[in-house]
């Protein structure tokens, strides 16, 4: 939306967090689930390297946006299990890549862990502009010299005319010499068919830590 009315220019670059995790016990840190959904994540990163370097840099938004839209924009289907493993699959990926105008043979990447060491490396160039105790997204507005920042994380979906002016509002706080965070843990649950919440409709609230519900181990 902003980067329409704006004329902006964005380059996408990869970031894990399954690589980023790597380090981690999941089952100790996280609730069920998260490692299959962080693993189906670089699975599809390795693809989306395979076509940056095959295609270039513009196919990128189109196929994160057709890969936002399957994920986030429809009700789970019966055999989309609910911690998200079969979005690294064949079956899962290559009618997207149709959608996307790309080849079905880019799914062989899935599997190629060659690309691992690309994808860690725009992870890490990304932390070092924000601090490693982030999440994701993480975005640099003018780089290479430009301000960085992790978010915003937002649960309602802007209107074409709410979009420019809250962007205006995340940069000019960001832009600030010495702004470091805003943030609350209680949050809505997103405005997503993929949660159960219509786009008309309002989220439950919950407690969230570290990027994931409160959850008792």
């Amino acid at each position: 939306m902003v980067a329409d009315q704006r004329d902006y220019t964005v380059d996408w670059r990869f970031i894990s967090l399954r690589l980023i995790n790597a380090h981690l016990d999941y089952d100790s840190h996280f609730p069920a689930g998260y490692e299959d959904g962080h693993t189906a994540g670089l699975r599809l990163l390795r693809v989306a390297a395979k076509a940056r370097a095959e295609h270039g840099h513009p196919v990128i938004g189109p196929l994160y946006a057709a890969l936002g839209a399957r994920v986030f924009d429809r009700l789970a289907a019966a055999h989309d299990d609910t911690n998200g493993a079969y979005r690294g699959t064949r079956e899962f990926l290559e009618p997207i890549l149709a959608e996307a105008g790309l080849p079905s043979g880019l799914a062989d990447a899935l599997d190629e862990e060659s690309f691992d060491a690309e994808i860690r490396a725009e992870g890490d160039k990304a932390l070092a502009l924000t601090g490693k105790d982030v999440g994701t997204p993480i975005m640099q507005f003018e780089p290479p010299h430009g301000v960085a920042f992790f978010g915003p994380v937002i649960s309602r979906l802007p209107t074409v005319e709410q979009a420019v002016p809250l962007w205006d509002n995340v940069l000019g706080l960001a832009r600030f010499p010495g702004f470091a965070e805003l943030k609350r843990s209680l949050r809505e649950r997103p405005q997503l068919a993929s949660f159960g919440v219509d786009p008309d409709g309002v989220g439950v609230q919950e407690d969230w830590h570290g990027g994931s519900r409160h959850t008792s181990k």
